[in-house]
This record gives C-alpha cells, sequence and structure tokens, in this order.
C-alpha cells in the first residue's frame, strides 16, 4: 500500500503486510533493476528492511509499470501495449471522465498490429493510415506517431513478402510523402510534433520504401496443378463481375488475351458503374461512342475523378451506441464465449453495433 511522503511531488514509501505487521520497503537500486530488465522477469524483487528477497506483483505493481513504460519507450519497433482492444469514445468532460478522447489515443489503444496480419482487415488499416495521412497527421502525439509508423513499416514488409496490394500501399505512401513535404517547410509554425530531423528520416525511409515497391517483381510459382487460364470461360466472367475495382479488372486483363476480351465486356463495366454511382451522377458525365453507345468504361474512370467510390472491407472496427466504445469485434470469440469484444451491458448487444468506415473513425474524434 502507498503512503504520500512530505514532498506530494514524490512517489511516496511502499509498504507490505507480513505476520509482524507493515513493513516498509527500500527503494530500488540500480543494479537490481538493470539486472530484471536483462532477464525479462516480469515480477518485482523488493527488499524490505530485513533484506529479505519478495516476491509480490500486486503491492509492486507501480514498479512494474514503470519498467514496462521504460521498455517501450526504448524499443522504436513496439506498438505501445494496452491490454483492452477497445477505447470508450467521449467528447466532453463529465464528473466521472475528464478530458476528450483524441485520435492519437484511440490509434494507440487499438490493436492495429494484429489487424494488420488479418487478411479481412488489411485494407481498412490501409485505408485509414491514407485518410490519416492526408489531413490528421499533425493530430498525432508522439506517441501514436511512433505506433502510425511502426504499423506502416509492418504493411510495407507485408506487401514485400507476399506481393499483394502493392497498388493500395503506392497510394498511402505517395500521400504520406507528399503531406511531409507540406509540413515539413512549414515546420518553423510547430505543425509537426516531434524534432524536425526525425520528420526528414521518416521522409527517406518513405522514399526508400517507395523505391523497393517501385522494383517489386512478380515471381510466377511453378505448380503442375490447375492455373487461372485452364478455367471455363464463364467461370473467370464470374471472377471479373466480384471484382468491385476497375483498375483491378484492368490488371487481370493483362494477363491472358481471353482475360482481355472478357475485361472489355460492356456489361462488365456498367455493372461496376451502376454499383458505385447514380443515376444523376451518369448524366452530369454521359460518354457516347460514334455509334451512340454509352462508354461505361470511360465513364467509370471519369466519374471516379469526380465522385468517390463505394469501399468494401472484409472487416471493420464497430461502434457500440449503448457504450459509446469503439472496438474489434472478434467473430471467432463472439461465436464460442459469446464475448462481444466489449464489456457491453445491453440486453442485446449486437443491436447496438454499427460497423464503422475509415472515414467516420476520423469523424469521431473531430471536436
Amino acid at each position: 500500500m502507498p503512503f504520500l511522503g512530505q514532498d506530494w511531488r514524490s512517489p511516496g514509501w511502499s509498504w507490505i503486510k507480513t505476520e509482524d505487521g507493515w513493513k516498509r520497503c527500500e527503494p530500488w537500486t540500480e543494479g537490481l533493476e538493470g539486472e530484471n530488465n536483462r532477464c525479462g522477469a516480469s515480477h518485482g524483487i523488493i527488499l524490505n528492511s530485513e533484506d529479505e528477497e519478495i516476491f509480490n506483483n500486486e503491492e509492486h505493481e507501480y514498479a512494474s509499470k514503470k519498467r514496462k513504460k521504460d521498455h517501450f519507450r526504448n524499443d522504436r519497433n513496439t506498438q505501445c501495449f494496452y491490454r483492452e482492444k477497445w477505447i470508450y469514445v467521449h467528447k466532453e468532460s463529465t464528473r466521472e471522465r475528464h478530458g476528450y478522447c483524441t485520435l492519437g489515443e484511440a490509434f494507440n489503444r487499438l490493436d492495429f498490429f494484429s489487424a494488420v496480419q488479418d487478411a479481412r482487415r488489411f485494407t481498412y488499416v490501409a485505408r485509414l493510415l491514407q485518410l490519416i495521412a492526408k489531413s490528421q497527421l499533425t493530430s498525432l502525439s508522439g506517441v501514436a506517431q511512433k505506433n502510425y509508423f511502426n504499423v506502416l513499416d509492418k504493411i510495407v514488409q507485408k506487401v514485400l513478402d507476399d506481393h499483394q496490394n502493392p497498388r493500395l500501399i503506392k497510394d498511402l505512401l505517395q500521400d504520406l510523402s507528399s503531406t511531409l513535404c507540406i509540413l515539413i517547410r512549414g515546420v518553423g509554425k510547430s505543425v509537426l510534433v516531434g524534432n524536425i530531423n526525425i520528420w526528414v528520416c521518416r521522409l527517406e525511409t518513405i522514399l526508400n520504401w517507395q523505391q523497393q515497391l517501385q522494383n517489386l517483381q512478380m515471381t510466377e510459382q511453378v505448380d503442375s496443378g490447375l492455373t487461372l487460364s485452364d478455367l471455363p470461360v464463364h467461370m473467370l466472367s464470374n471472377i471479373l463481375y466480384r471484382f468491385s475495382d476497375g483498375w483491378d479488372i484492368v490488371t487481370l486483363g493483362q494477363v491472358t488475351p481471353t482475360l482481355s476480351a472478357l475485361s472489355e465486356d460492356r456489361r462488365l463495366w456498367k455493372k461496376l458503374c451502376q454499383y458505385h454511382f447514380g443515376e444523376k451522377q451518369f448524366c452530369r458525365h454521359l460518354i457516347l461512342s460514334e455509334k451512340g453507345h454509352i462508354e461505361w468504361k470511360l465513364m467509370y474512370f471519369a466519374l471516379q475523378k469526380h465522385y468517390p467510390t463505394k469501399e468494401q472491407y472484409g472487416d471493420t472496427l464497430h461502434f457500440c451506441r449503448h457504450c459509446s466504445i469503439l472496438f474489434w469485434k472478434d467473430r471467432r470469440l463472439a461465436l464460442l464465449l459469446e464475448d462481444s469484444g466489449h464489456p457491453c451491458t445491453a440486453a442485446d448487444p449486437d443491436s447496438c453495433f454499427t460497423p464503422v468506415s475509415p472515414q467516420h473513425f476520423i469523424d469521431l474524434f473531430k471536436f
């Protein structure tokens, strides 16, 4: 049980209850603290007045927390760890809660490191990082900035290893480098948190990542089984109809002559335009051929420049309207343990959950 000393700034003495009564614990020595850090011990070794070693986690939790805090502060490649994978979103001070929930705090508390490894959440996290790079980079705290670039580093290395989603990450790095170039020029106005040299090094790292992605070459894997070109034409057509991005259709059409012919199907591009855009938008940007037919493919890319397209994600963050909590919903735990992902007090928790898009995530922290 800790007690405050005469100086209100001091942490006070630490006491422990024994059979002979309460005894005061001596402060930690530098040698003992360094030895525990090297061993990576999760428990605390405290010496009492009789020089006896006592292992007690509860009574000396403050020392363990301090050691973990110093460890994560010194480890530049580690995201700050929090046991909970959810955060309470409050926009004003109340008697129960003081202060505000910021975007940087939410980025620290939510487990984006594990989300990058999940194929369903990868695109969601990449899109969120892109939106933050465009407009919210200056609102991140120092710790949130470190976590942001650590997550970005993990994303880039994953793309370089498995060769998936390179175009998405190239767009992300391009937006981030453009924003940093503009902000570094205005460093005299204190628009960035941190030393200017750190941001210059980060910009150089981003340029290095862009070069690595530019030199990325897709290697053909030799396999004796069936390939994409061995599938029937109707199955290849069904695959193209599952795509929601026009650039993915164009890229796939460059693989074989059969896919090239299927990727030019007018009905395919018509379905894509009708999915992403409305009839009023069609009338404003109508493109006709010489024969009077609508050029749906050209219309798609023309409309894409003026209007946002619908975004699809395998899994997203969820917001509980009853508890005002933002969290990742673990579907496996929800099925096995009936765990919603956060301590919900509603009678029917599923009816209170709302999927949160990346833009909605940022809007939650605009006051």
